[in-house]
Order: C-alpha cells, then structure tokens, then sequence
C-alpha cells in the first residue's frame, strides 16, 4: 500500500509525554526514558523492530496487529527499513498507524518512527539478478553513478533523496522521525576508510538538507560491525569522525543524533570493548556516544531468537522474570547508556509477553554491572 495522503507531524516532547502518562504503572516501573538532549521524547525502553518474516501477506497483517498491539500497551519506538520485507515492513508500520490515529487511539506526535536507508531495495517479487536489475532501474535513471555503488550499497545524496521519498510514501508520513545510515560499513569491502568517510560526508549534507525540508526530523547511523570492532579492522568506523563531519555538514546544531548497533548477552562490545577513539584515548562506543550527546539503541537484544532459551541458570536467579526471552530484553534495556532495546515482534502474541519485562524496573547501574562482570 502506498499512501496518496501524509499524515502529518512527528514526535514531539509534549506528544511523547502525552503517551507515556497513559500509562502509570509501566512509567513507575522505569519504561520511559527521557532524552536529555534535544529532542527532549520520552521513549519506551522496547522499542519494536520489523526485519523478520516472509514478505507475504499473512506476515504483512500479524505485523499490523503487532503495531497496533504495541502502540496500546505502551512501546513508542517502531524500527523499520526500507529493505526489510522488500518495503513491507515499512507499509505495514503505515498501515497500522494510520488506522490507530484514525480511531482516535494515538496521535502521531506521540511516536518515533526510525526507518534506514542504504541497501537497494527490491519491491515485491525478487527477480532474477536482483541486484543487477535494481542497479541499472537507478543508474538508467540517472540517481546514482556505478562507482557510488558497493555491492548492493549506496548512500550516494541523490540515492538516498530517493529513498526518503519512497520511505516516507510507504509509511504515509510527512515526516520521519529518525532515519538512520544502514550498515555503512558494508562498503568497505571496496573502499578505504577514508573514502567512506567522503560518502558520509556527502551523505550527512543532504541529510541535513532533508531535515530543513521537514521530510526527516533527525538521522543517524544503523550498523552491525562498524562500533564493535577493533580500530584497524575492515568495518571499523570512528564515531567521533562521524560526529566531526556532522559538524561540518550542519555546524554544531547539525542532526546527527543516533546510533543503532547490536547489543545482547552474546553481543556485549558497546559496552565492554574500549575500541573507538576519544581525544588521545580509546574508549568504549557507548562513552563516546554520550560525550558527543548520542542517544544509543541496542538491536537484536534477542540475538535473531538465539537467547529465547536455555540462559545460564545463574542469569535466571538474577532476572527474575517469566522467560528467558524477558531476562534478555531486561539485560539489554537495562545496560548503563542504552536508550532502549529493540526486540523484532512479527506477531501480537510476541508484544504481549516481552512488554511484561516493562513491568519490571530496569536492573539498577551496580547490580547490572555486578551481573555483567559475573557472566564474563
């Protein structure tokens, strides 16, 4: 479905506040997280994230419902791409979020939508030779150059105004609120790091010039490797150096404001691997994120399903919870400087129970820290 109307508007401190105050008890327990810096939202700790499933029609309408789902018991935080589902993943947001403003039940400052930008996106069926098909759609129609491309990968500025436009047609909104960079290290299997950070430059200046424009709000980097590797590595990307082209695109109120990378009990690096560069001294990525004011999102806080079961038995007498899934979304959204723990629900059923580990105060900073330093 592509909209042929926008809803209007974005998140907003006073929208997000709004949302959360329907909720008492899940604020008493520490689900909100207010940022500090602008913009100043009140975020649910879980946010909902939609890479997984079939790009079909049964997993297009459980995805509905599970949006929908989330939007009533108190997650605020929807994580999509535009490659995730060959552009489903997106609409289904759309859908389901128009329908619940339409009854009255949400209002759309009250929720921040994110959405990634990078991988050619297929649309429907995937037709043989995909990625050449798609190249050649956008090189014959003069948006992208062949030597901007990396694989399947380009963030050349003209590719990604496309992307925005399509983005913001799937999901039916004027504005987006985040839209983060996606997997930008990917194209260091043929670049030098140098030239990537050429293409991020560039790439930050339309940005910059989409959120004068209102079609995004803030953006940021979505990565996989990129922050959790070692300086001298293939994928290693500097957060710093992405702050300082930031800068340099949008002076020092530019919008570069969030990092996504993943963080689980298997995945532990942004916080316990000092790999990225801070004036003279290394760092850990969720330190030099909060000193350059990024607010952090952990991905695959599940590990793609791979932590749903079978926890140490020692994890489980720490997190006192229903499921193991549960004690590994409380370890996740509870790590000192993550902003909220994205958890893939393709289905209500998996909203309702992971949003029971809302019910439970996020570990305190020592406890969480005593348990991490126990399990390594």
């Amino acid at each position: 479905m592509l909209f042929t109307t926008m809803v209007e508007g974005f998140a907003t401190p006073e929208g997000s506040t709004r949302f959360r105050s329907r909720f008492p008890c899940l604020d008493r327990a520490g689900h909100f997280r207010q940022l500090s810096a602008e913009p100043q939202l009140a975020i649910s700790s879980i946010g909902l994230g939609t890479y997984l499933g079939e790009p079909d029609d049964a997993t297009d309408s459980n995805y509905r419902a599970a949006v929908r789902v989330a939007l009533e018991t108190g997650i605020n935080l929807l994580d999509t791409a535009i490659n995730y589902r060959h552009q489903r993943s997106e609409r289904n947001i759309g859908a389901a979020l128009r329908d619940l403003i339409a009854d009255g039940l949400v209002q759309r400052d009250e929720v921040m939508v994110c959405t990634k930008a990078g991988y050619l996106a297929f649309d429907g069926a995937v037709p043989p030779e995909a990625g050449e098909y798609f190249a050649r759609e956008y090189i014959d129609r003069g948006i992208i150059q062949r030597a901007e491309l990396a694989g399947m990968h380009c963030i050349a500025p003209d590719y990604l105004g496309d992307q925005v436009e399509r983005s913001r047609r799937n999901l039916g909104l004027q504005t987006i609120d985040v839209l983060y960079l996606h997997n930008p290290e990917s194209q260091l299997c043929e670049l030098p790091l140098d030239g990537l950070y050429a293409r991020l430059g560039a790439a930050f200046q339309r940005l910059e010039r989409l959120v004068s424009e209102q079609k995004i709000r803030f953006y940021g980097i979505a990565s996989w490797s990129a922050f959790r590797v070692p300086q001298g590595e293939r994928d290693f990307v500097g957060i710093a150096e992405c702050v300082r082209l930031a800068r340099e695109a949008g002076g020092t109120a530019h919008h570069f404001r969030f990092l996504q990378l993943p963080f689980n009990l298997a995945m532990t690096e942004a916080h316990a691997a000092a790999f990225q560069p801070f004036e003279h001294r290394m760092l850990t990525a969720l330190e030099v994120a909060k000193r350059h004011g990024l607010a952090v999102v952990g991905s695959a806080s599940l590990c793609q399903g791979k932590l749903v079961d079978h926890l140490p038995c020692q994890l489980a007498a720490k997190l006192s919870l229903e499921s193991d899934a549960q004690r590994a979304i409380q370890f996740a959204r509870s790590a000192p400087g993550m902003l909220a723990a994205l958890v893939g629900m393709s289905k209500p059923a998996h909203v309702r129970e992971n949003i029971r580990t809302a019910s439970e105060p996020p570990m305190p900073e020592q406890e969480w820290l005593k348990l991490f330093n126990g399990c390594k």
